[in-house]
Protein backbone atom coordinates (compact mmCIF):
# COMPACT_ATOMS: atom_id res chain seq x y z
CA UNK A 1 0.00 0.00 0.00
CA UNK A 2 1.46 3.35 -1.09
CA UNK A 3 1.18 6.14 1.49
CA UNK A 4 2.27 9.76 1.88
CA UNK A 5 2.40 12.25 4.74
CA UNK A 6 1.51 15.92 4.25
CA UNK A 7 2.72 18.18 7.05
CA UNK A 8 5.93 17.34 8.92
CA UNK A 9 5.43 18.94 12.30
CA UNK A 10 5.54 16.95 15.54
CA UNK A 11 2.69 14.59 14.61
CA UNK A 12 3.53 14.38 10.92
CA UNK A 13 7.08 13.22 11.67
CA UNK A 14 5.68 10.45 13.83
CA UNK A 15 3.33 9.37 11.03
CA UNK A 16 6.35 9.11 8.74
CA UNK A 17 8.27 7.06 11.29
CA UNK A 18 5.41 4.61 11.90
CA UNK A 19 4.57 4.15 8.22
CA UNK A 20 8.24 3.39 7.54
CA UNK A 21 8.08 0.60 10.16
CA UNK A 22 4.92 -1.10 8.90
CA UNK A 23 5.14 -4.19 6.67
CA UNK A 24 3.52 -4.11 3.22
CA UNK A 25 3.56 -0.30 3.25
CA UNK A 26 5.60 1.93 0.94
CA UNK A 27 6.15 5.53 2.01
CA UNK A 28 6.21 7.16 -1.42
CA UNK A 29 6.46 10.84 -0.43
CA UNK A 30 6.56 13.44 2.33
CA UNK A 31 5.42 17.05 2.05
CA UNK A 32 6.13 20.21 4.01
CA UNK A 33 6.13 23.86 3.00
CA UNK A 34 9.51 24.23 4.69
CA UNK A 35 11.97 22.90 2.10
CA UNK A 36 14.69 22.20 4.66
CA UNK A 37 12.34 20.04 6.74
CA UNK A 38 10.92 18.22 3.71
CA UNK A 39 14.37 17.55 2.28
CA UNK A 40 15.73 16.35 5.63
CA UNK A 41 12.84 13.94 6.32
CA UNK A 42 12.87 12.69 2.75
CA UNK A 43 16.57 11.91 2.99
CA UNK A 44 16.27 10.23 6.39
CA UNK A 45 13.53 7.87 5.18
CA UNK A 46 14.82 7.53 1.61
CA UNK A 47 11.65 8.79 -0.02
CA UNK A 48 10.70 11.62 -2.37
CA UNK A 49 9.99 15.00 -0.83
CA UNK A 50 7.86 17.95 -1.91
CA UNK A 51 7.00 21.43 -0.69
CA UNK A 52 3.64 21.50 -2.49
CA UNK A 53 0.89 18.98 -1.66
CA UNK A 54 -0.92 19.32 -4.98
CA UNK A 55 2.27 18.71 -6.93
CA UNK A 56 2.90 15.55 -4.92
CA UNK A 57 -0.67 14.30 -5.43
CA UNK A 58 -0.40 14.89 -9.19
CA UNK A 59 2.88 12.96 -9.51
CA UNK A 60 2.51 10.14 -6.97
CA UNK A 61 -0.01 7.31 -6.87
CA UNK A 62 -1.16 7.20 -3.23
CA UNK A 63 -3.58 4.71 -1.73
CA UNK A 64 -3.65 6.61 1.56
CA UNK A 65 -2.50 9.98 2.86
CA UNK A 66 -1.99 11.32 6.37
CA UNK A 67 -2.73 15.04 6.70
CA UNK A 68 -1.00 16.74 9.64
CA UNK A 69 -0.96 20.36 8.50
CA UNK A 70 -2.29 23.26 10.63
CA UNK A 71 -6.05 23.02 11.20
CA UNK A 72 -6.82 26.04 9.03
CA UNK A 73 -5.45 24.13 6.02
CA UNK A 74 -7.28 20.84 6.65
CA UNK A 75 -10.14 21.39 4.22
CA UNK A 76 -7.88 22.49 1.37
CA UNK A 77 -5.38 19.64 1.72
CA UNK A 78 -7.90 16.88 2.55
CA UNK A 79 -10.07 17.85 -0.42
CA UNK A 80 -7.09 17.73 -2.77
CA UNK A 81 -6.09 14.28 -1.48
CA UNK A 82 -9.62 12.90 -1.82
CA UNK A 83 -9.92 14.29 -5.35
CA UNK A 84 -6.62 12.58 -6.20
CA UNK A 85 -8.22 9.26 -5.23
CA UNK A 86 -6.55 8.71 -1.85
CA UNK A 87 -8.12 7.62 1.41
CA UNK A 88 -7.29 10.18 4.10
CA UNK A 89 -6.48 10.24 7.79
CA UNK A 90 -6.59 13.84 9.03
CA UNK A 91 -5.29 14.80 12.45
CA UNK A 92 -7.85 16.16 14.90
CA UNK A 93 -9.63 18.49 15.03
CA UNK A 94 -11.22 17.53 11.73
CA UNK A 95 -11.45 21.17 10.63
CA UNK A 96 -11.44 24.76 11.84
CA UNK A 97 -15.21 25.18 11.43
CA UNK A 98 -18.33 23.05 11.24
CA UNK A 99 -18.99 24.18 7.66
CA UNK A 100 -15.51 23.11 6.57
CA UNK A 101 -15.93 19.71 8.23
CA UNK A 102 -19.30 19.18 6.54
CA UNK A 103 -17.84 20.00 3.13
CA UNK A 104 -15.00 17.54 3.74
CA UNK A 105 -17.49 14.81 4.65
CA UNK A 106 -19.54 15.50 1.52
CA UNK A 107 -16.38 15.37 -0.61
CA UNK A 108 -15.38 12.03 0.91
CA UNK A 109 -18.81 10.55 0.21
CA UNK A 110 -18.78 11.91 -3.34
CA UNK A 111 -15.30 10.53 -4.03
CA UNK A 112 -16.06 7.10 -2.55
CA UNK A 113 -12.99 7.37 -0.32
CA UNK A 114 -12.72 6.98 3.44
CA UNK A 115 -11.97 9.93 5.69
CA UNK A 116 -10.74 9.08 9.19
CA UNK A 117 -9.99 11.54 12.00
CA UNK A 118 -6.92 11.04 14.18
CA UNK A 119 -8.44 10.81 17.64
CA UNK A 120 -5.44 8.83 18.80
CA UNK A 121 -6.53 8.29 22.43
CA UNK A 122 -9.11 5.72 21.29
CA UNK A 123 -6.23 3.45 20.26
CA UNK A 124 -4.52 3.46 23.64
CA UNK A 125 -4.57 -0.17 24.84
CA UNK A 126 -5.87 0.97 28.24
CA UNK A 127 -8.83 2.70 26.58
CA UNK A 128 -9.57 -0.42 24.54
CA UNK A 129 -9.45 -2.55 27.70
CA UNK A 130 -11.70 -0.05 29.48
CA UNK A 131 -14.25 -0.26 26.67
CA UNK A 132 -14.23 -4.06 26.87
CA UNK A 133 -14.85 -3.97 30.63
CA UNK A 134 -17.81 -1.66 30.14
CA UNK A 135 -19.30 -3.77 27.35
CA UNK A 136 -18.91 -6.87 29.54
CA UNK A 137 -21.03 -5.15 32.21
CA UNK A 138 -18.33 -5.18 34.87
CA UNK A 139 -19.48 -1.83 36.28
CA UNK A 140 -23.19 -2.56 36.06
CA UNK A 141 -25.14 0.64 35.52
CA UNK A 142 -22.88 3.59 34.66
CA UNK A 143 -23.33 6.67 36.87
CA UNK A 144 -20.52 9.05 35.98
CA UNK A 145 -17.57 9.57 33.65
CA UNK A 146 -14.82 12.02 34.56
CA UNK A 147 -11.82 13.02 32.44
CA UNK A 148 -8.80 15.06 33.51
CA UNK A 149 -6.31 16.17 30.86
CA UNK A 150 -3.93 18.83 32.17
CA UNK A 151 -0.33 19.88 31.63
CA UNK A 152 2.03 22.73 30.74
CA UNK A 153 1.29 25.24 27.99
CA UNK A 154 2.57 23.99 24.60
CA UNK A 155 4.28 26.84 22.76
CA UNK A 156 3.46 25.20 19.39
CA UNK A 157 -0.30 25.83 19.79
CA UNK A 158 -1.46 29.22 18.51
CA UNK A 159 -4.52 28.69 16.30
CA UNK A 160 -6.94 27.18 18.87
CA UNK A 161 -7.49 27.10 22.61
CA UNK A 162 -7.33 24.23 25.05
CA UNK A 163 -10.93 23.14 24.40
CA UNK A 164 -10.53 22.37 20.70
CA UNK A 165 -6.95 21.14 21.04
CA UNK A 166 -7.14 18.97 24.17
CA UNK A 167 -10.76 18.62 25.31
CA UNK A 168 -11.74 17.22 21.90
CA UNK A 169 -9.79 14.06 22.88
CA UNK A 170 -11.94 13.52 25.95
CA UNK A 171 -15.19 14.51 24.27
CA UNK A 172 -14.55 11.77 21.72
CA UNK A 173 -13.60 9.29 24.46
CA UNK A 174 -16.72 10.12 26.47
CA UNK A 175 -18.95 9.50 23.44
CA UNK A 176 -17.04 6.29 22.65
CA UNK A 177 -17.28 4.87 26.17
CA UNK A 178 -20.81 5.97 27.03
CA UNK A 179 -22.07 5.04 23.56
CA UNK A 180 -24.16 8.17 23.04
CA UNK A 181 -23.99 11.93 22.62
CA UNK A 182 -24.59 14.29 25.57
CA UNK A 183 -27.94 16.02 25.70
CA UNK A 184 -26.68 19.25 27.27
CA UNK A 185 -23.35 20.84 28.19
CA UNK A 186 -22.08 23.66 30.38
CA UNK A 187 -18.58 25.10 30.72
CA UNK A 188 -16.50 27.58 32.67
CA UNK A 189 -13.39 28.77 30.83
CA UNK A 190 -10.52 31.14 31.59
CA UNK A 191 -7.64 32.69 29.67
CA UNK A 192 -4.51 32.99 31.83
CA UNK A 193 -1.42 32.37 29.66
CA UNK A 194 -2.61 31.99 26.06
CA UNK A 195 -2.62 35.29 24.21
CA UNK A 196 -5.70 34.60 22.06
CA UNK A 197 -7.74 31.65 23.40
CA UNK A 198 -8.90 29.95 26.58
CA UNK A 199 -6.38 27.76 28.40
CA UNK A 200 -8.57 26.41 31.25
CA UNK A 201 -11.84 24.47 31.10
CA UNK A 202 -14.21 22.95 33.62
CA UNK A 203 -17.22 21.34 31.97
CA UNK A 204 -20.31 19.33 32.88
CA UNK A 205 -22.09 17.09 30.38
CA UNK A 206 -25.39 15.29 30.77
CA UNK A 207 -25.79 12.03 28.86
CA UNK A 208 -28.93 9.92 28.40
CA UNK A 209 -29.80 7.32 31.06
CA UNK A 210 -28.70 9.69 33.81
CA UNK A 211 -24.96 9.51 33.16
CA UNK A 212 -23.10 12.65 34.27
CA UNK A 213 -19.83 13.72 32.64
CA UNK A 214 -17.18 15.98 34.17
CA UNK A 215 -14.21 17.35 32.26
CA UNK A 216 -11.15 19.24 33.55
CA UNK A 217 -8.67 20.45 30.93
CA UNK A 218 -5.95 23.08 31.12
CA UNK A 219 -2.52 24.21 29.95
CA UNK A 220 -1.62 25.61 33.38
CA UNK A 221 -0.50 22.51 35.31
CA UNK A 222 3.28 21.93 35.63
CA UNK A 223 2.93 18.17 35.15
CA UNK A 224 0.95 16.07 32.68
CA UNK A 225 -2.09 14.17 33.96
CA UNK A 226 -4.26 12.04 31.66
CA UNK A 227 -6.93 10.25 33.71
CA UNK A 228 -10.40 8.86 33.09
CA UNK A 229 -12.69 7.62 35.88
CA UNK A 230 -15.89 5.65 35.36
CA UNK A 231 -18.18 5.18 38.33
CA UNK A 232 -20.92 2.55 38.35
CA UNK A 233 -22.94 0.20 40.52
CA UNK A 234 -20.19 -2.34 41.04
CA UNK A 235 -17.34 0.12 41.65
CA UNK A 236 -14.99 2.39 39.74
CA UNK A 237 -12.62 1.95 36.81
CA UNK A 238 -9.61 4.30 36.64
CA UNK A 239 -7.57 4.60 33.46
CA UNK A 240 -4.22 6.40 33.11
CA UNK A 241 -3.58 6.82 29.40
CA UNK A 242 -0.07 8.25 29.85
CA UNK A 243 1.14 5.06 31.52
CA UNK A 244 -1.40 2.74 29.86
CA UNK A 245 -2.74 1.50 33.21
CA UNK A 246 -6.23 0.35 34.20
CA UNK A 247 -7.52 -0.24 37.75
CA UNK A 248 -10.81 -1.46 39.22
CA UNK A 249 -11.99 -0.44 42.69
CA UNK A 250 -14.79 -2.68 43.91
CA UNK A 251 -17.95 -1.60 45.69
CA UNK A 252 -17.98 -4.52 48.13
CA UNK A 253 -21.68 -4.20 48.93
CA UNK A 254 -22.55 -4.61 45.26
CA UNK A 255 -20.24 -7.63 45.14
CA UNK A 256 -22.06 -9.34 48.00
CA UNK A 257 -25.46 -9.44 46.29
CA UNK A 258 -26.63 -11.26 43.23
CA UNK A 259 -26.46 -9.71 39.79
CA UNK A 260 -30.26 -9.65 39.51
CA UNK A 261 -30.52 -7.79 42.80
CA UNK A 262 -28.34 -4.95 41.50
CA UNK A 263 -31.49 -3.23 40.32
CA UNK A 264 -31.60 -1.95 43.91
CA UNK A 265 -28.15 -0.88 45.06
CA UNK A 266 -27.84 -1.45 48.81
CA UNK A 267 -24.97 0.94 49.44
CA UNK A 268 -21.30 1.63 48.77
CA UNK A 269 -18.32 0.27 50.66
CA UNK A 270 -14.63 -0.09 49.88
CA UNK A 271 -13.65 -3.47 48.46
CA UNK A 272 -10.69 -4.97 46.66
CA UNK A 273 -8.57 -3.23 44.00
CA UNK A 274 -7.37 -4.88 40.79
CA UNK A 275 -4.65 -3.60 38.48
CA UNK A 276 -5.35 -5.17 35.12
CA UNK A 277 -2.42 -6.32 32.98
CA UNK A 278 -2.20 -4.16 29.85
CA UNK A 279 -0.06 -5.13 26.87
CA UNK A 280 1.52 -1.78 26.07
CA UNK A 281 1.49 -0.64 22.44
CA UNK A 282 2.07 2.65 20.63
CA UNK A 283 -1.37 4.24 20.05
CA UNK A 284 -0.30 5.94 16.79
CA UNK A 285 0.90 2.63 15.37
CA UNK A 286 -2.40 0.99 16.33
CA UNK A 287 -4.28 3.91 14.75
CA UNK A 288 -2.44 3.79 11.42
CA UNK A 289 -2.63 -0.01 11.27
CA UNK A 290 -6.38 0.19 11.83
CA UNK A 291 -6.74 2.89 9.15
CA UNK A 292 -4.87 0.85 6.55
CA UNK A 293 -6.63 -2.38 7.52
CA UNK A 294 -10.02 -0.72 7.00
CA UNK A 295 -8.93 0.38 3.52
CA UNK A 296 -7.64 -3.08 2.62
CA UNK A 297 -10.81 -4.81 3.81
CA UNK A 298 -13.29 -2.19 2.64
CA UNK A 299 -14.58 -1.77 6.21
CA UNK A 300 -15.62 1.56 7.78
CA UNK A 301 -12.77 3.33 9.55
CA UNK A 302 -12.96 3.14 13.37
CA UNK A 303 -13.10 6.93 13.86
CA UNK A 304 -15.31 8.36 11.15
CA UNK A 305 -15.43 11.90 9.87
CA UNK A 306 -18.84 12.14 11.54
CA UNK A 307 -17.17 11.27 14.87
CA UNK A 308 -14.66 14.04 14.26
CA UNK A 309 -17.44 16.47 13.37
CA UNK A 310 -19.30 15.69 16.60
CA UNK A 311 -16.16 16.13 18.74
CA UNK A 312 -15.53 19.50 17.09
CA UNK A 313 -19.15 20.58 17.52
CA UNK A 314 -19.15 19.68 21.22
CA UNK A 315 -15.85 21.53 21.72
CA UNK A 316 -17.23 24.64 20.04
CA UNK A 317 -20.39 24.45 22.14
CA UNK A 318 -18.23 24.31 25.28
CA UNK A 319 -16.31 27.37 24.10
CA UNK A 320 -19.61 29.15 23.52
CA UNK A 321 -20.95 28.09 26.92
CA UNK A 322 -17.80 29.38 28.60
CA UNK A 323 -18.17 32.69 26.78
CA UNK A 324 -21.92 33.18 27.38
CA UNK A 325 -22.18 31.43 30.79
CA UNK A 326 -25.21 29.40 29.78
CA UNK A 327 -26.21 25.78 29.42
CA UNK A 328 -26.38 24.59 25.82
CA UNK A 329 -28.93 21.98 24.79
CA UNK A 330 -27.31 19.62 22.30
CA UNK A 331 -29.23 19.46 19.05
CA UNK A 332 -28.14 16.41 17.05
Amino acid sequence: MKVAVIGLGAMGKNHVRVYSELPDVELVAVVDMDEQIARSIGARYKTRWYTDARAMLERECCDAVSVAVPTALHEQVVTAALEAGAHVLVEKPIAATIAEAQRMIERAHHSGRQLMVGHIVRFNPAVQALKQKLEAGELGRLFQISCRRVGPFPARIRDVGVVVDLASHDLDIMRYLVGSNPIRVYAETEQRVHTMHEDLLWALLRFPEGVVGALEVNWLTPTKVRETLLLGERGMLRMDDLNQELYFYENSLAGEISWAALQTLKGVSEGYMIRYPIQRYEPLKAELESFLQSIRNGHPVPVTAEDGLMALQLALWLVESGRTHRVIEVAI
